[in-house]
């Protein structure tokens, strides 16, 4: 009696691994086989570049809501228009959920996209955390979305429409390296505004810098960026500048000595800001007390903590917590029993501190890149309805250096050397916006403080400008 043996089939792991090699290896591979055009058919090229890719569901031009919480029908019927590029059909449905909602950042940019539609049009990126961090990702969105609808409403830049591509990165360095990637193979793109957080952005900047597309910041202050590349720039200034102004205040104005300083080990920006603002802090003869304060330590216990401060007899506390670990800062303020003064980084300068910190960070003093100025803060208000945060105007000078620059070059290459020329400079949103040979912008911090708005709430007014 013959045997047949049965045929085996490779465990699991085969496939995973497979699987996982292709997801690495094909957006590298793209632009390899495609510089060899000549010698793989069309079709061949042209199947291998659209293979799906997890990445390419974090990116949208309209044809899909990356922002999820309160949607409309009107926006949904919007994308699936635009999808489909019926592109006057979307506009008509974006334009309707954005009576709806008029302070919806994405709504706008995919009116102005669908507007645009299949005409010539100019294309740049912005990469927000819409996952982590939603609010934040709004904010930056605002001034992006608000720019674009500026110029468009101005017929363009030479006549020519701009879209605008969002991408959610999450503040995940992982994930931004591969929006970067996907960004760079993408030859239209002629700039990216981001990242948010310095480690999403310091990630994603070689990838930037070796293909040569311009990325502009709004928002991550790290010292690690300063001089990164020259295709990297950012519309903060230089930490030093902000860092410095708050550590002459403490001395000179409340005449502060001992100070406890609570930072993120894990956020850049605000390792930076710790190593500033010790070293200014000192050299005006103050003295930082001997308090572990990390936020980013699994123990952190706020209770603790502020117990150990007031043991250590410090005059004041300076926070500078990772923008997705606010809370923890604002658990320690809770804990603030003898009414300590308060102080912080502009991770802090956003409408989360103010709404659950409450009574507790009344007289909380942040150095910050920027307040609220006519005529900036007026149009602002009227296309939001409602104040914006600093996040929103520093996105909108990042948005407004890419527009003045491409005003002269429509090029990756063209841009890059636009922005880094000496006489550069573009109206932002209070004054001019030029950058350093490091790309840093010029400019110096400006104190705020919270205070009541006489209503039951508190809200950030302006005390010292440099």
């Amino acid at each position: 009696m013959a045997t047949h043996s049965k045929r085996r089939t490779p465990p699991p792991i085969v496939f995973i691994v497979l699987g996982f090699i292709l997801f690495i290896a094909v957006p590298r591979l793209v632009p390899w086989l495609q510089s060899w055009e000549g010698t793989f058919p069309r079709s061949f090229l042209e199947a291998i570049a659209s293979r799906p890719s997890r990445v390419m569901s974090r990116m949208s031009f309209g044809e899909r809501l990356l922002l999820t919480s309160g949607n409309t029908s009107d926006q949904q019927k919007g994308v699936e228009a635009f999808a489909r590029k019926d592109y006057a059909t979307a506009a008509k449905h974006f334009q309707i959920a954005l009576e709806q909602r008029p302070n919806d950042p994405e709504t706008l940019i995919y009116l102005n996209n669908a507007k645009v539609g299949d005409r010539p049009t100019l294309q740049i990126a912005v990469s927000v955390p819409i996952g982590s961090n939603p609010n934040v990702a709004q904010e930056i969105l605002r001034g992006v979305a608000q720019a674009q609808d500026e110029i468009n409403s101005q017929g363009g830049i030479k006549g020519v429409g701009l879209q605008v591509q969002i991408a959610n990165d999450d503040n995940d360095a992982q994930i931004a390296e591969q929006i970067a990637e996907a960004f760079t193979n993408n030859r239209r793109i002629l700039a990216v505004i981001g990242h948010n957080a310095t480690d999403a952005s310091l990630a994603a900047a070689p990838i930037y810098e070796k293909e040569g597309l311009v990325m502009v910041s709004p928002t991550s202050f790290a010292n690690s960026l300063s001089g990164f590349g020259d295709y990297i720039f950012r519309t903060v200034p230089n930490i030093g500048a902000i860092a410095t102004p708050l550590a002459e205040h403490m001395v000179k104005q409340k005449g502060l000595q001992t100070i406890a300083i609570c930072y993120d080990s894990q956020a850049p920006d605000n390792v930076s800001f710790y190593e500033e603002f010790v070293p200014a802090l000192s050299g005006l003869g103050g003295k930082i007390v001997s308090v572990a304060c990390d936020f980013a330590s699994p123990t952190f216990n706020p209770q603790m903590v502020m117990r150990d401060i007031i043991r250590s007899r410090a005059q004041g506390i300076v926070f500078a917590p990772h923008i997705d670990r606010i809370n923890r800062a604002i658990a320690l303020m809770q804990n603030n029993s003898t009414r300590l003064p308060l102080f912080g980084s502009p991770t802090l300068y956003t409408m989360q501190t103010l709404q659950e910190g409450g009574s507790h960070v009344s007289g909380l003093i942040l150095s910050v890149p920027w307040f609220p100025s006519e005529p900036f803060a007026t149009k602002a208000q009227q296309r939001w309805a409602g104040r914006v945060n600093w996040r929103t105007a520093m996105s909108y000078d990042a948005a407004q250096a890419v527009i003045a620059g491409l005003q002269e070059n429509t090029t990756r290459d063209g841009l890059q050397k636009v922005l880094q020329k000496a006489g550069f400079t573009a109206t932002g949103a209070n004054g001019q916006v030029q950058f350093l040979p490091t790309g840093d912008r010029v400019g110096n911090g400006i104190l705020v403080q919270v205070v009541s708005d006489g209503r039951g709430g508190d809200r950030f007014t302006l005390l010292k400008r440099p």
